[in-house]
């Protein structure tokens, strides 16, 4: 089983690079985001008849997830990262999909740094810690993937200096990601790779494509059920490289057989309150 994210930065701008990518490579599972879309815009046709099922959560001008599944259907589970009502920014979806739970995340930018939008996005990632810890030790296979706007370690950077007031390098940010790994999740790119350099994305400044000048910050994490599963990474390089590119190339596992606990995962689906409507503001 495959299964990827894919900051697709315009589902509607860049479709067809979407589509060129789903019929090239496959993933059995997708996870989008940025889609940039309202809830009605999104390309739901197009991707049915690309043979893929799927769910989203759009929010008009900004952020936007979607889970995509290969010639079957997404079981949402739930929308919206709980623990704050007031929070309607569409960055978070929660779905079942072959006796899997796939989280899809699109962490808060957070920048400029010090500030509300910083302020925001530590405690989105304390909302996630919580909800997290839920799914870890729910006894279910689960992957949280995602844009997590988090560079880990200075290793999963080209170069971290001028990047240093950035909120994607914070102390504050780090940390939290780190107490995710310290629960027992794996990073699978960097469990994969070890000490060698890889990067998710490459903005669209200063050739930092052409120079290789890169950041990791689109992770998938396995919790103790699904971990041992864990077969293969990667980072689909080639779609960055294509015309009119989204800065993220589609980051990728591919897991071997195992159980799955569909009993279980069709239980979750009853018991998650859905939250409000997404409101057009964005971090």
């Amino acid at each position: 089983m495959k299964i990827a994210t894919f900051n697709i930065n315009g589902v509607n701008t860049r479709l067809d690079a979407l589509l060129a990518w789903l019929r090239k490579e496959q993933p059995d599972v997708a996870c989008l985001q940025e889609l940039k879309a309202p809830q009605d815009a999104f390309p739901a046709q197009a991707i049915a008849d690309a043979g893929y099922g799927a769910i989203w959560h759009g929010q008009k001008s900004w952020n936007g997830v979607a889970i995509l599944a290969r010639d079957a259907e997404p079981v949402e589970i739930g929308r919206g990262l709980p623990g704050d009502p007031e929070d309607s920014q569409s960055r978070y979806i929660e779905a079942a999909v072959e006796g899997i739970v796939v989280v899809c995340l699109y962490l808060p930018n957070g920048n400029p740094q010090p500030g509300p939008k910083f302020d925001y996005k530590l405690a989105w990632m304390d909302r996630l810690l919580v909800r997290a810890q839920q799914w870890y030790d729910s006894g279910q296979p689960v992957v949280i993937a995602g844009d997590y706007n988090v560079v880990p370690t200075d290793e999963d950077i080209y170069d971290p200096k001028s990047w240093r007031k950035d909120a994607l390098l914070q102390p504050e940010s780090r940390e939290r990601y780190e107490r995710l790994l310290a629960m027992g999740w794996l990073d699978c790119l960097r469990h994969v790779f070890g000490e060698e350099r890889v990067y998710t994305f490459w903005d669209y400044f200063r050739q930092h494509w052409e120079r290789n000048a890169g950041l990791r910050i689109d992770h998938l994490l396995l919790n103790a059920e699904l971990a041992p599963r864990l077969r293969a990474a990667g980072v689909d390089r080639w779609v960055r490289g294509q015309p009119k590119p989204s800065d993220h190339a589609p980051t990728w596992i591919e897991l071997g057989p195992g159980k799955a606990v569909k009993k279980r995962v069709k239980k979750a689906v009853k018991t998650v309150k859905k939250p409000g409507k997404p409101s057009t503001k964005t971090t």
